[in-house]
C-alpha cells in the first residue's frame, strides 16, 4: 500500500484510510448522502466516530444517535492505545496522528444524560404520530380530523393532554364533524386514547412540550471553527424502537422544512447520522416510506448531508439506496442464504475494481478494514478499493458520569431547556370553556356534582351544563356505596399502599362488570 498524506485534512477532504492510496472523502460531495454497513463488532462506531471527528474539524456540525455511549469519548482525547498507534504508522500518518477532543454537546429526550430534546404534537404532525403510536388507518384517519378540529377551533396541540382533550372534544361532537369529515368512531378515539398512554407509560411524554428544540442549536461551531458534534443519548430511547425512529425522523424532517434552499456548497451545513437505521423501515407504511425518500432526495439541495449505518444494506430500501454516493462497507458473514444474498447486494453498488473480487473482499475484511468508495469532484463514484480505516483522534469508549456532567455543565445550551413551560394550549382552553359553560347554566361546580372516582368514570367536563342522565346519577351513587364498602374492607385487612393497590383493582374489576 502506497503512504497516506501526512494531513488527516485537507482544504476539501477527509482522510478516511488507506488503500492501494489514500482514500478521502470529498467535502463537496458529502452531502450526496452515505451509507456505513457491517455485521457486529467489524468497526462500524469507529468508522462513525472517524467521520465525524472529520466533518467537525472540517467546520460541519454533525448530529449522531449515540445507541451504546460509546461515541461520548469524541469528546476528549484518547488514551494510547497499542492497536490504534500500530495502525497509524502503518497507513504513514507519523506525527500526524495525535489524541484530541472534539467539542460536543449532549442531548437526551429523557433529560438525564443529556439537555432535554422536546417538539409540539403539532410540529411533529398526524403522520409521524400516527406511525409512533402503531395506528390502523382508520385511526390515522380520527386523528387527522382531530388536528384538523383544533386548527378550527384555534387550540393550540403541544403536549399529550392538549392532544387528550382535543380527541374528547371529538368524540363528543363525533356526529357533528362525521357529517363534515366522514365517521368518527368513538371505539377509534379510545384506542387513540389507550396508545397514547402506552406511549407515556414508555416516557414519550417527556418528548412533548416546550420549549420545543431550535434547529439552529444543532448548528454551531466553537470558537476555533470546529462544527460542534451533536450526540443524542440513545441507550435508554432504544428501548423503545419506534419512539427512537420516529423521533429521528421527525428532527430529519424539521432540518428540511426549516433549512433554506443552499444549492451546490463547497462542504455540507451539517451531517445527520442515522444508526441502526432498520428500524427506520421496519413496517413502514407505503406513505412514510415515500416521506422518508423524498426528504433523502431533496435534503441535500439544503445543504445536509445522511448518512445511515446499518449492519446489513438491505436493510435499506432501494429508492433509498441508491441515493447514497459515499460507501464504507464492513465485513458481513455469509453464513445463510439471506446473508449470501446481501454479500451480493452489497458489491454490486460498487463501482467493479478489476484488482480485487469484491463479494469475496466482503467475507475476508478484518476488524478496522472496509470496502470504500467514495464520490469524486465530479460526481463520479471512485472505483471500491480495500482499506484500512484511519483510527480516530478522540476516545474510543464512553464518558465517566463526572465527565459527562462537567462538558454539560459547560455547555453553549446548558439551561436553555431544563425548564418546562406550559402556556396556554387546548387543554387549558377547553378547561375553561367548560367551565363558563357550567357556570351560565347556574350548574354547580364541576367537583361538586361528581367527585372522586364518578369523576375518572364520567370526567368532570360535563357536557354544555346538562343535567346527569338517570343512568349516571344510579351509576354515581352506586360508585360511592361500592367504593365506600370496598374501601372499608380493604382498609382493615390490608395497610399502606399494598391495600390502596388491591383496592384499586377491585373497585375496577367490580366496577367492569357494573358498566357492562
Amino acid at each position: 500500500m502506497a503512504e497516506a498524506s501526512q494531513s488527516l485534512l485537507k482544504e476539501d477532504r477527509i482522510f478516511l484510510g488507506l488503500a492501494s492510496g489514500p482514500e478521502y472523502l470529498a467535502l463537496k460531495r458529502a452531502n450526496r448522502h452515505g451509507l456505513v454497513a457491517g455485521a457486529t463488532g467489524t468497526g462500524k462506531t469507529v468508522t462513525l466516530q472517524l467521520l465525524a471527528e472529520g466533518f467537525s474539524e472540517a467546520g460541519v456540525p454533525v448530529f449522531a444517535a449515540d445507541i451504546k455511549g460509546d461515541l461520548s469519548g469524541i469528546a476528549v482525547p484518547g488514551g494510547d492505545k497499542p492497536a490504534f498507534e500500530a495502525r497509524a504508522a502503518e497507513i504513514g500518518l507519523g506525527a500526524d496522528y495525535g489524541h484530541r477532543g472534539f467539542p460536543t454537546v449532549f442531548w437526551d429526550v429523557f433529560g438525564e444524560r443529556g439537555h432535554p430534546v422536546r417538539t409540539t404534537v403539532s410540529e411533529m404532525g398526524p403522520l409521524l404520530l400516527a406511525r409512533l403510536l402503531g395506528l390502523n388507518d382508520t385511526q390515522e384517519g380520527v386523528l387527522n380530523i382531530a388536528f384538523r378540529l383544533a386548527d378550527e377551533e384555534g387550540l393550540l396541540i403541544l403536549d399529550l393532554k392538549d392532544l387528550r382533550a382535543v380527541l374528547a372534544l371529538l368524540a363528543e361532537r363525533a356526529a357533528e364533524v362525521g357529517r363534515l369529515y366522514g365517521n368518527v368512531s368513538k371505539a377509534s378515539v379510545g384506542a387513540i386514547q389507550r396508545q397514547l398512554l402506552v406511549l407515556e407509560q414508555q416516557g414519550g411524554d417527556r418528548f412533548f412540550g416546550e420549549p420545543a428544540l431550535d434547529i439552529a442549536d444543532l448548528m454551531r461551531t466553537d470558537r476555533n471553527g470546529r462544527g460542534v458534534v451533536n450526540l443524542l443519548a440513545a441507550e435508554r430511547l432504544m428501548e423503545s424502537p419506534r419512539l427512537y425512529a420516529t423521533f429521528l425522523l421527525w428532527l430529519l424532517s424539521e432540518l428540511f422544512e426549516e433549512m433554506p434552499e443552499a444549492g451546490d456548497l463547497d462542504r455540507p451545513k451539517l451531517v445527520f447520522f442515522f444508526d441502526e437505521a432498520h428500524l427506520l423501515f421496519d413496517e413502514a407504511p407505503k406513505a412514510l416510506l415515500e416521506k422518508i425518500e423524498q426528504v433523502v432526495r431533496l435534503i441535500r439541495s439544503k445543504g445536509v448531508g445522511v448518512y445511515f449505518v446499518t449492519q446489513n444494506p438491505l436493510d435499506v430500501p432501494d429508492t433509498v439506496l441508491g441515493q447514497l454516493g459515499n460507501r464504507v462497507q464492513h465485513a458481513l458473514r455469509a453464513f445463510t442464504p439471506r446473508d449470501q444474498k446481501a454479500v451480493r447486494a452489497a458489491a454490486e453498488t460498487f463501482r467493479p475494481n478489476p484488482a480485487i473480487d469484491t463479494a469475496r473482499a466482503i467475507t475476508e475484511l478484518g476488524v478496522g478494514e472496509a470496502l470504500v468508495s467514495t464520490l469524486d469532484d465530479k460526481g463520479v463514484p471512485s472505483m471500491v478499493d480495500r482499506t484500512l480505516i484511519c483510527p480516530p483522534a478522540g476516545r474510543v469508549g464512553p464518558l465517566g458520569d463526572d465527565e459527562r456532567r462537567r462538558l454539560m455543565a459547560a455547555s453553549p445550551v446548558a439551561g436553555r431547556y431544563d425548564t418546562i413551560v406550559d402556556r396556554e394550549s387546548a387543554y387549558e382552553r377547553l378547561q375553561a370553556r367548560a367551565a363558563e359553560e357550567t357556570e351560565a347554566a347556574g350548574a354547580p361546580p364541576a367537583e361538586e356534582v361528581g367527585g372522586g372516582l364518578f369523576d375518572v368514570l364520567f370526567g368532570t367536563n360535563r357536557a354544555r351544563g346538562k343535567r346527569l342522565t338517570t343512568t349516571q346519577t344510579v351509576a354515581r351513587s352506586v360508585t360511592r356505596e361500592v367504593t365506600g364498602r370496598i374501601a372499608g374492607e380493604v382498609g382493615r385487612r390490608a395497610a399502606g399502599s399494598i391495600g390502596s393497590s388491591i383496592g384499586r383493582a377491585v373497585v375496577r374489576g367490580i366496577l367492569g362488570s357494573i358498566l357492562r
